[in-house]
């Protein structure tokens, strides 16, 4: 303690009998005390890796460059199309599709049947190629020679695709041939090849990969894991534990890769991972990167049935729950006014700190128990970074001041989009859950506030829980009268005579109108 902040101390005493008192009277004063100093060295890094990682989830992520809406009906389709064929992998044309329709930029692809069929498909590129060995039972092409590059002309392709299919018929004999790849070279000089994927671990599920790719990936061994879901942070710091980072920064005359576009994918492919129970191994190898942004050369995608419960909800496998975007929808007020209705979002701590400007302060008063000039940076980040497992805020924005993602106005416009919020914090055993609510003066009693609690009940209902409580001021007798129509019981708090305390059982039947 030097006067005006605390400083971690640890100490290493060496020595048995000799160091006993000292290692008694450290402990007596509650000062960590170890055995060697490496122990107490990585005590420390133990500490600082901790703060690190509480700065990292506490950090406000930026907004998406782009407004993320997958085509999941495609790759469901795929998906189920190879499960009923009787396979676990994808072929490299079935797994492409299924990351473009994540939104994860790939090279096209042109399929063929026969060498002759390839070398038409090379003379329609006019352009250096690529021939690949199609088949559903190879999942590395390149070591039994299925990759050709750099072929130029109609000739050179069919002379390499007949050669090809000796080979790989002597390699693997019982192999189903089903013809070949053809894709237009792609030219990149400079651009950092990555490694994208996904990894089950029987106790965390899907975990992401990242790290540096290419054909010596396995020497190399440059790589992270995180866990799905992830946002521009996360993918980030993924990123930035790993070696390959430094090089994606830029160096010398090489300019720095787009790394925006590199967590996006990381983001999409966590998405996908989240989505199909069925997804149990993804590898994108390379992932082309430069200034220019990404492209995908090459994908596997292995699949295995999922129980109907998984794939119902296939994000009860991930230990961090996703966001729900099934809770959002449009609703419609009694004013006429539209209003977009979803689950809270980290980004949105920002416009949590506008609109509280836009409170009255007898909003504040009655929503907080007390007096707020601000909402303090602190504050707004844990009320807009929750678990969805335990806690759910859905917060109502003026559709007429939402983009097409449904995130509130700018800011800078005084919370002129957020409406107004509802919140449900779950005990551990998820049997009783406590709610709070706040709508803005102006647009109070045209029926939002009755919408709010309406979803959240309905949403609380569906989790399973027995009781929804809350704490409402005496003098508050709208939300007093709101609680009441909806099914509330009022009761005093004998300690507190100022405060009623509201409760609903959720056993009692569905949530009145």
């Amino acid at each position: 303690l030097d006067g005006r902040r605390h400083r971690p101390v640890f100490t290493a005493w060496l020595g048995e009998a000799a160091v006993q008192d000292s290692r008694q009277r450290f402990a007596r004063a509650q000062l960590p005390t170890y055995d060697t100093p490496e122990q107490a060295v990585r005590a420390f890094m133990h500490l600082v890796q901790y703060r690190r990682n509480q700065d990292i989830l506490t950090e406000i992520p930026p907004s998406l460059p782009n407004h993320f809406s997958p085509d999941s009906r495609a790759a469901r389709a795929l998906i189920d199309a190879v499960l009923q064929a009787g396979r676990s992998w994808l072929t490299e044309p079935e797994a492409k599709a299924v990351l473009a329709a994540y939104g994860i930029p790939v090279l096209a692809t042109e399929t063929a049947a026969t060498p002759d069929q390839a070398a038409a498909r090379a003379a329609a590129i006019d352009a250096p190629v690529a021939l690949k060995i199609l088949s559903p039972d190879i999942t590395h092409k390149s070591d039994l020679g299925g990759v050709v590059l750099d072929l130029e002309g109609p000739a050179a392709v069919q002379a390499a695709a007949e050669a090809m299919q000796q080979r790989i018929r002597k390699a693997a004999p019982e192999a189903q041939l089903e013809g070949f790849i053809v894709e237009a070279m792609c030219k990149r000089p400079g651009a950092q090849e990555l490694i994208l994927g996904v990894v089950a671990d029987a106790q965390f599920g899907p975990a992401i990969l990242f790290g540096q790719g290419g054909t010596a990936v396995e020497v190399i061994r440059d790589k992270a894991l995180a866990l799905p879901p992830l946002n521009m942070n996360l993918a980030r710091a993924l990123m930035m534990r790993t070696r390959v980072y430094r090089l994606l920064e830029g160096y010398r005359d090489r300019p720095a890769a787009d790394l925006d576009a590199i967590a996006l994918a990381l983001i999409n492919l966590a998405q996908l991972a989240a989505d199909f129970a069925e997804i149990v191994e993804v590898d994108i190898n390379p992932l082309l990167a430069d200034a220019t942004g990404v492209v995908a050369l090459d994908a596997r995608i292995r699949v295995e049935a999922a129980s109907s419960e998984a794939a119902r909800n296939p994000a009860a496998r991930l230990a961090s729950r996703p966001y729900p975007k099934a809770l959002e929808q449009t609703l419609r007020l009694a004013d006429g006014r539209t209003v977009f209705l979803r689950p809270i979002r980290p980004e949105d701590a920002p416009a949590l700190q506008s609109n509280f400007h836009a409170l009255t302060p007898e909003d504040v008063r009655l929503r907080f128990f007390t007096a707020m000039s601000d909402l303090s940076d602190a504050m707004a980040k844990r009320m807009s970074q929750i678990d969805y497992d335990r806690e759910m805020a859905l917060i109502a924005v003026d559709a007429a001041g939402a983009d097409a993602a449904g995130s509130a106005a700018d800011p800078a416009d005084g919370g002129a989009g957020l409406l107004g919020g509802v919140r449900l914090i779950a005990d551990p055993d998820n049997v009783k859950a406590e709610f709070s609510i706040i709508v803005r003066s102006d647009v109070q009693r045209r029926g939002l506030g009755l919408a709010l609690m309406q979803r959240l009940l309905d949403y609380a209902a569906s989790r399973g829980i027995a009781e929804v409580w809350g704490q409402v001021l005496a003098e508050n007798r709208g939300m007093l009268a709101l609680a009441q129509r909806l099914g509330f019981t009022l009761s005093h708090l004998p300690e507190e005579p100022d405060v009623m305390k509201v409760t609903k059982s959720m056993l009692d039947g569905p949530v009145a109108a």
